[in-house]
């Protein structure tokens, strides 16, 4: 039997939660996991993640709130900006997670500066938030590849003609239409961040992408799903652009 391939959206802290899923997908062992990103922040157990991703055989996407932890973290010493920018984004209770559990992030942040921005499967294209659409590959940012929002999700035609983007970074039910829980599909792209830590969500998403089954568990009552792609997925039809409040020299979105 071919093994699966299983993609996890944004799992910002919730390990519990990221164990109840892992139980529900029943992995094999050659199934192949593949994290998008943004492990950390605003969720109670940031530091217990990190450890156990960094520790497994799955592989695992840098997200803009990595990036934001490691600009906070340099070399052993602290950005003040960056460290407010990052505080401000929910790096706050990352900090509580390594005070609980005594870990110290050293291993962390080098394991993090390792994670690539994008991969590559053949018929798959995995990345954190998504591509600028008139830049080429090789020449696109970490920071575009882990920041972009807008003018991703309005891209006229797909990126690829032969490959699907699969995204996390902004929340699907920021999208017209969409309700919690359910994923958002694009011009060749499709976004399965759909809000584990929010309160008006707690969904953590696994797609099997040879399945094309969606696992769900609810973060916040422990509630899991397992449905069809097609129940789940609607066509974007125009993006809710979040509210966004300017941090220090950068941008910070309650729904980064």
């Amino acid at each position: 039997m071919e093994h699966r391939r299983i993609v996890i959206g944004d799992v910002h802290g919730h390990y519990d939660g990221l164990m109840t899923l892992l139980e529900a997908l029943a992995l094999g062992w050659d199934d192949r996991v593949y994290f998008l990103g943004d492990l950390i922040d605003r969720g109670p157990k940031s530091a217990q993640v990190l450890e156990f991703v960094k520790e497994s055989s799955y592989q695992s996407l840098l997200g803009n709130h990595e990036q934001l932890m490691l600009n906070a973290l340099v070399d052993g010493l602290t950005d003040a900006r960056s460290w407010q920018a990052w505080l401000c984004s929910g790096g706050d209770t990352t900090i509580d997670s390594y005070i609980e559990t005594g870990m110290m992030p050293y291993k962390h942040l080098e394991w993090m500066r390792s994670l690539p921005t994008h991969l590559d499967l053949g018929d798959i294209w995995l990345v954190h938030a998504g591509v600028h659409p008139t830049i080429p590959i090789d020449q696109q940012s970490s920071e575009q590849l882990c920041w972009i929002r807008k003018e991703f999700h309005n891209i006229s035609k797909p990126y690829f003609p032969d490959k699907l983007i699969i995204t996390g970074h902004t929340i699907t039910f920021t999208f017209e239409g969409v309700r919690p829980g359910e994923l958002v599909r694009g011009q060749g792209w499709l976004d399965i961040d759909t809000g584990a830590y929010h309160p008006k969500s707690g969904w953590l998403t696994g797609f099997d992408l040879n399945y094309r089954r969606v696992y769900q568990v609810n973060v916040f009552n422990n509630q899991v799903r397992i449905l069809p792609f097609d129940e789940l997925v609607r066509p974007m039809k125009s993006q809710l652009i979040p509210l966004l409040k300017p941090v220090m020299s950068g941008v910070y979105s309650e729904y980064n």
